[in-house]
């Protein structure tokens, strides 16, 4: 039978090549996010600046989430660790903002923390032509030198810490190896002047003795200083480079879901098309059974047939697996979702977990669908050949429903988790429903088709009643091009309506929290209280204040629902005038927003049992807990609210340590395009900034979305794109298999012409109802989406969307039907009378 088997592909091309391309680009894909996860595990990230340090201490971890934010280490903490057992020396390490006027160049993260203490220049190390500097000088790296083109003795202009100042370059400090950021050292003094925390270090190298290795130093320190964070090896890149300890959620939660999602889109795709081919070949395996082969042999024949198909796809979908995970690794990091200096790992497990899934799915689908065809009796399979019966099994009808109603759950249960966490359940409704169409496939065909008889034979004619005819008899070969066609515009549909009603909301909810005439943005990455002076001097202006954006907790009282998600913090200063602050006060006053204080949504201290007056804990992004009073409560939007703390409270316990952004509000009557043009003039004498009307505030929060919403789209166009590989490969194996049923045609007076134009009527048919089936199953994901985050049933998005996925279906079937038929209509019609299937 497995010679048979190896033999009998040779006549099924068309089968052979869709199952192939099915399991390797499923396989492949998976291997990809594995990766991915991977990656996310370990966050190896190779040291440069922190490189010749063997042992590297960072900040402690926030106990509750993880804001992103960069925590600091007591200065007193470097004594406690240089006097270690095994421990040679420690070396201190402080950044800062700093840039350098002529060589703007940012660093990971946009933080632009280029500005360091000389000391630390040991770190990576370092060699100098000239001196360290001393007070008002610096020491260039010599990537920046040679950008600025200075030498030693000349005077530069660098922004530190929000403002510009004039050093004298003192040396130029050349590293070892390759030192990607830029790197401008400074004299202690300059350095405790710049920091917002002089009293804090933001990582200690540590140097080994002779005779300790680097691990049995860093056991010891960990158990010595278990607040801190220890890193040896790759590891030691996660505290030179931000971002790389907040990558872990992003990598998982992107991996996890689109593997996820794959892998379901792969099981049903691969059972769809050795379903067919299998369904396509009853006749044949009804004449192997009459001649003597017993079930167990047929079921073997199959199996062989499938997984030797699979077997080469996976082998094929390993060296593709490496490739796109490399690609899509690339992809994240341009778009800023992980920082380009995590280093991309791809060991064996993904490669095991590909192989393992991407045979256990063409095992699986070949196995199932060997058994029905082996154990139906040789006469009967010969009868539903012919005419296959549409109705499906018992245990397909049961598994439907049971699918059906986890998407109706899924649905349901959407609008009362809230915004935040609406798109973990809302995502997955348009995978089940599609699972749920899937099983019923042959059925919705048949009832469908069977509604619509009259009007497709009024739009087709002669070729509308054949097509109807074809449609319901051939419901089962139907259903394997119906399933991919419906999966991917539900996937299209469901992802991109939620996103962008999603990203619609939260625009909406913080344009109702702030308002401004003009924004003032540093490209530095910082504003100053003297900028912000500069400003409130303007003639015109009402009043303004600093931005700072980030996110926390609130631990005391113990709020358990944004306890892990984290609220957003808005960092503003007070303001009596015209506030920047839209939301109404419904106690309190923020004009009272100064020091240990904040601002919080009304709804959350009702549901918290606190007022104003009150003191509450709240845990900042960089891990610091501070006691706050609450000055105000803030009617504030119930879908995305923030709370308020004063900026200088805020500022410095986010990486950049400084405002990023100034709001503006004009004075009654004022020209706000003309108050932007004299704020232009009025901070032109400060490097790096940029002034914008109202709108600028919403854009730059939008950028932040638009990449959530990349990843959305993402994960949406590779999924869609699978699936339309999936619906090229079963029509094409559904059009090629009948090439003697179109040899009769033509024997009987038919016409290629004809065929075709009949061909196109039945692709027409099951491309108009996948998308619409798709449509309604991604309606089960939107419309709950929309409610949880907008209370609204009507999901926000261009139309053109909608178009472009039922252009896009029919410009897959359309002509891929076309080239089919004609491949399958090159013989003559007495020659295709007796060809064996595809």
């Amino acid at each position: 039978m497995i010679k048979l088997a190896l033999a009998s592909l040779r006549y099924r091309t068309a089968a052979a090549i869709a199952t192939f391309l099915a399991v390797m680009l499923g396989s492949a894909i998976l291997i990809a996010c594995g990766g991915l996860f991977e990656s996310g595990l370990r966050l190896d990230s190779l040291p440069q600046r922190f490189a010749g340090a063997p042992v590297v201490l960072g900040g402690p971890e926030p106990e509750v989430g993880g804001y992103g934010e960069r925590s600091g280490i007591g200065a007193d903490v470097v004594g406690e660790v240089a006097a270690v057992d095994g421990v040679e020396r420690a070396v201190a390490d402080v950044s800062f903002p700093a840039v350098l006027v002529a060589d703007p160049r940012p660093t990971d993260g946009g933080a632009y923390l280029a500005g360091h203490d000389w000391t630390s220049a040991s770190l990576t190390p370092y060699t100098v032509r000239g001196d360290e500097p001393g007070a008002g000088e610096v020491v260039l790296d010599a990537v920046s030198a040679e950008h600025a083109g200075v030498k030693p003795g000349d005077r530069v202009e660098i922004v530190v810490a929000g403002e510009p100042e004039s050093f004298v370059v003192s040396g130029v400090a050349t590293a070892r190896h390759q030192v990607d950021a830029p790197a401008l050292f400074f004299a202690e003094d300059d350095v405790r002047r710049f920091s917002a925390h002089p009293d804090t270090v933001d990582a200690i190298g540590v140097f080994p003795a002779a005779g300790t290795s680097a691990d049995d130093l860093a056991e010891r320190l960990a158990a010595r200083f278990g607040d801190l964070t220890v890193f040896t090896g790759d590891d030691r890149g996660t505290v030179e480079f931000a971002g790389i300890g907040t990558s872990f959620f992003p990598l998982i939660l992107l991996s996890s879901i689109f593997g996820g999602m794959v892998m379901v889109v792969m099981g049903i795709v691969v059972a769809a098309t050795i379903g067919l081919t299998v369904r396509q070949r009853e006749r044949e395996l009804a004449l192997l059974r009459a001649s003597g082969a017993t079930p167990a042999q047929v079921r073997k024949m199959v199996l062989a047939e499938t997984m030797v198909v699979a077997g080469l796809a996976v082998l094929c979908g390993l060296a593709l697996g490496r490739f796109m995970g490399l690609w899509l690794f690339a992809l994240i990091t341009d778009r800023g979702v992980v920082p380009a200096k995590l280093e991309f790992q791809q060991g064996p497990v993904p490669f095991a977990a590909g192989i393992v899934l991407g045979l256990a799915a063409p095992y699986l689908a070949a196995r199932l669908a060997a058994r029905r065809a082996a154990d139906t009796r040789p006469i009967q399979a010969l009868v539903e050949a012919a005419i296959p019966p549409a109705e499906v099994g018992m245990v397909r009808r049961y598994l439907a429903r049971v699918f059906a109603a986890a998407t109706v759950g899924l649905a349901v249960t959407t609008p009362f988790l809230g915004a935040e966490t609406a798109a973990a359940t809302g995502g997955p409704a348009v995978l089940t429903g599609a699972i749920a169409v899937a099983l019923l496939g042959p059925e919705i065909i048949d009832r469908l088709v069977g509604r619509a008889a009259g009007l497709i034979r009024r739009v087709g004619g002669t070729n509308g009643h054949l097509a109807v005819i074809n449609t319901r008899t051939r419901a089962v070969q139907f259903a394997a091009v119906l399933m991919p066609i419906t999966l991917g515009t539900a996937i299209a549909l469901g992802n991109v309506y939620s996103q962008t009603t999603e990203s619609a909301a939260r625009e909406a909810g913080y344009a109702q929290q702030l308002q401004a005439d003009a924004v003032v943005t540093s490209t530095f990455g910082a504003v100053t209280p003297g900028m912000l002076a500069d400003v409130l001097g303007t003639p015109g202006v009402a009043d303004a204040s600093a931005l700072v954006s980030s996110s926390g907790a609130i631990e005391q009282p113990e709020d358990t629902f944004h306890g892990e998600e984290g609220w957003p913090l808005l960092g503003v200063d007070a303001q009596e005038r015209d506030p920047v602050i839209a939301m109404p006060v419904t106690a309190g006053s923020l004009a009272d927003l100064d020091g240990n204080t904040v601002a919080v949504p009304r709804d959350a201290a009702e549901d918290l049992g606190f007022g104003v007056g009150d003191e509450i804990s709240v845990r900042l992004g960089d891990g610091v807990l501070v006691d706050v009073r609450v000055v105000a409560l803030l009617d504030s939007p119930w879908n995305y609210p923030s709370l308020v703390l004063p900026a200088g409270l805020l500022a410095p316990h986010t990486t950049a340590e400084l405002p990023s952004q100034i709001l503006v509000r004009a004075e009654s009557g004022q020209d706000p395009a003309a108050l932007v043009g004299t704020l232009r003039e009025r901070v032109a004498g400060w490097p790096g900034t940029e002034v914008g009307g109202e709108d600028a505030l919403l854009a730059n929060f939008s950028s932040g979305l638009g990449m959530q919403a990349w990843i959305n789209y993402l994960l949406a166009f590779l999924a869609i794109a699978y699936a339309a590989i999936a619906t090229i490969n079963t029509l094409a194996v559904s059009v090629l298999a009948r090439r003697r049923e179109f040899g009769v045609q033509r024997l009987n007076g038919a016409t290629r012409r004809q065929v075709m134009r009949m061909l196109f009527l039945e692709g027409s048919v099951i491309a108009t109802a996948g998308i619409a089936l798709g449509a309604v199953v991604s309606l089960f994901t939107v419309i709950p989406m929309a409610i949880a985050v907008s209370h609204t049933v009507v999901p926000s998005g261009p139309v053109w969307v909608f178009l472009a996925v039922v252009l896009a279906a029919y410009l897959l079937v359309l002509p891929v039907t076309y080239i089919a038929s004609r491949l399958a209509m090159k013989h003559t019609a007495a020659e295709a009378v007796s060809l064996p299937d595809a």
